[in-house]
């Protein structure tokens, strides 16, 4: 990892740890970034160690707030409404080019969710446990425009709580006594991801490795046509496929059933049906143009008739 101080310490996922002893922040979705902040000169590295400090320069000014640390956080593009959006956010992670990082800092500002401090005033606090070296963070009184020090809870079932009402990915859990291990995935660190389920009717299939490679999904509109809600693919069993093939093959169409463009690379190959099944997925959350993140299928179901689905 040239240039980059260390790696950062990664988290497990499993089930929300309950008890004494933990602490709760909630997960933001964007990118992981280290900020070097010496001399004045800020360096930001990605979890990979490649150096990012070229496509956030509205985070350059950090380094006039706090000199010789070494911070943790997450890059984080919040949309108009308030919610982050990795989506936005792509648009910023590989621009190298200066003026058109500017621009972009202009009309799509990122924010640095700064979340752990490892070196302060050339003293390595790694070795420390979280709560002191959350303290130390919270002791700096960091917050800007552009980067602020996220809060962080003792109680984790209202932390996971609030995380769903407000859209954001999840929640991470630290043990209050745990150090910093640089590059280990560690279960001292537990990621839980909030993710929902919704209903959505099925408008065609396409083949992929077995016979259906991933469903197409949609909410119907008041014409009847679907509103395009993406490509499904996870949790297709056996058992499911055998299930959803005896009830989408009577029902292949000629022609779509969504209003609007399907995108190709989801188009191509589609088998299209009419939408008469629904099925219920989970997810993470969704895109800006509503869009399902990390869809799998839970099941049919029957008991619900398309009429009765409505957008989330």
């Amino acid at each position: 990892m040239p240039g980059a101080p260390l790696k950062p310490m990664l988290a497990t996922t499993g089930p929300l740890p309950v008890g004494a002893g933990w602490a709760y922040e909630f997960k933001w979705d964007g990118v992981r970034a280290l900020a070097d902040l010496t001399g004045g000169h800020p360096h930001l590295f990605a979890r990979s160690g490649v150096e990012i400090t070229a496509a956030y320069p509205e985070l350059v000014t950090l380094a006039e707030q706090v000199d010789d640390a070494l911070l943790d956080g997450e890059v984080v593009l919040f949309d108009p409404a308030g919610q982050p959006s990795f989506t936005a956010l792509a648009e910023r992670m590989h621009v190298r080019d200066g003026a058109k990082a500017a621009r972009l800092a202009a009309t799509l500002p990122v924010t640095y969710m700064i979340f752990d401090l490892l070196r302060w005033r050339g003293e390595d606090l790694t070795g420390w446990p979280y709560h002191e070296r959350r303290a130390a963070l919270d002791g700096l009184g960091l917050g800007a425009a552009r980067w602020t020090v996220p809060p962080c809870f003792t109680d984790g079932a209202a932390t996971y709580q609030a995380a769903g009402e407000h859209g954001l990915e999840g929640v991470l859990a630290k043990r209050a006594d745990s150090v910093y291990r640089p590059g280990v995935r560690s279960p001292d660190w537990v990621k839980v991801k909030l993710e929902v389920t919704g209903d959505f009717v099925i408008g065609g299939w396409r083949p992929g490795a077995r016979k259906i490679g991933g469903l197409l999904v949609g909410v119907p509109g008041p014409d009847g046509r679907l509103t395009y809600r993406g490509r499904v693919g996870g949790g297709i069993g056996a058992a499911l496929e055998r299930e959803l093939l005896r009830e989408l093959e009577p029902l292949r169409a000629d022609g779509s059933p969504f209003a609007g463009d399907v995108p190709r690379e989801d188009a191509r190959g589609a088998i299209w049906v009419t939408p008469r099944i629904v099925v219920e997925v989970r997810y993470g959350q969704r895109t800006p143009d509503g869009r399902l993140r990390f869809p799998r299928v839970l099941r049919l179901r029957p008991d619900k008739p398309p009429g009765e689905v409505e957008d989330a």
